[in-house]
C-alpha cells in the first residue's frame, strides 16, 4: 500500500499524517495516544478478574506450618494458628489429625512431578483445593475406583506449589506432627477451640443464679 505523507502543527508539537491513496487517514505520528481499556474490563466478570489478580495471595498452608514449627513456644505457635485461621485450613488439619478421617490413599511417598513453577503463577492453592479432599476419604465418594481417585490427587499434587504439595502428602500420611515441631493434635484443638472428637465445643447452657 502506498502511503501519502503531510505534516502539521499541533500544540506546538510536529504530526506526521500518513494518508491511504483514497485521502483517508492511515494513522498519525506525534499524537499522544489515548489509552483503552482492555475488553475484559467492560464486563463486571472482567473487572472482578482484574481486581482477583491484583491482590497479594494468601498465605500457603505451607507456610502456615512453617510459621507453626519455628514459633518458640506454645503461645505462640497457638497465636499463628488463630491469625490464619481459616475454613479451608480447619478441613485440612482435621483431616491430618482427626483419627476418624481415614485417606483412602496409599501412604508413604507420592510419584508425582513437582510443580516448580513461581508462585502465584502455573499453579493453585491447597486453600481452594481443601473442598475436594472428600473425594480420599472413606465415605467420600463411593464411585471412584482406587485408580481414578490416586490419579486426581496426583494431577491436584502436580497443581499445587512444590511446598503445599509436600504439605498435603504429609497430611495424608498424618505425620505433619513428625515434620513441624509442636505442631500437635492438642495444639490444633486448642486452636480452634474443638473437643476432644475435633468437633466444635458446645456451650455450656448458663442458669441464673
Amino acid at each position: 500500500m502506498n502511503f501519502n505523507f503531510e505534516r502539521t502543527v499541533k500544540e506546538n508539537k510536529m504530526v506526521i499524517i500518513r494518508r491511504n491513496p483514497d485521502g483517508s487517514i492511515a494513522s498519525r505520528e506525534g499524537e499522544e495516544h489515548q489509552t483503552q481499556s482492555h475488553p475484559a474490563l467492560s464486563t463486571r466478570g472482567g473487572m472482578r478478574a482484574a481486581a482477583e489478580a491484583g491482590r497479594a495471595l494468601p498465605p500457603l498452608m505451607s507456610e502456615i506450618a512453617m510459621k507453626v514449627n519455628n514459633a518458640k513456644d506454645k503461645p505462640r505457635k497457638l497465636k499463628v494458628l488463630k491469625d490464619h485461621d481459616t475454613v479451608p485450613l480447619r478441613q485440612v488439619l482435621k483431616g491430618a489429625f482427626d483419627p476418624k478421617v481415614e485417606w483412602l490413599l496409599p501412604t508413604g511417598d507420592v510419584p508425582y512431578e513437582a510443580n516448580e513453577a513461581p508462585l502465584g503463577t502455573d499453579h493453585t492453592l491447597l486453600s481452594r483445593e481443601a473442598k475436594r479432599l472428600y473425594l480420599f476419604t472413606k465415605g467420600g465418594d463411593n464411585t471412584l475406583s482406587s485408580k481414578k481417585r490416586e490419579t486426581i490427587f496426583i494431577q491436584m499434587l502436580e497443581g499445587l506449589s512444590a511446598e503445599e504439595a509436600e504439605f498435603l502428602v504429609t497430611v495424608i500420611n498424618k505425620k505433619v506432627n513428625n515434620v513441624y515441631k509442636g505442631f500437635t493434635a492438642n495444639l490444633v484443638r486448642e486452636a480452634f477451640g474443638w473437643d476432644e472428637n475435633f468437633m466444635k465445643k458446645e456451650k455450656k447452657p448458663s442458669y441464673p443464679v
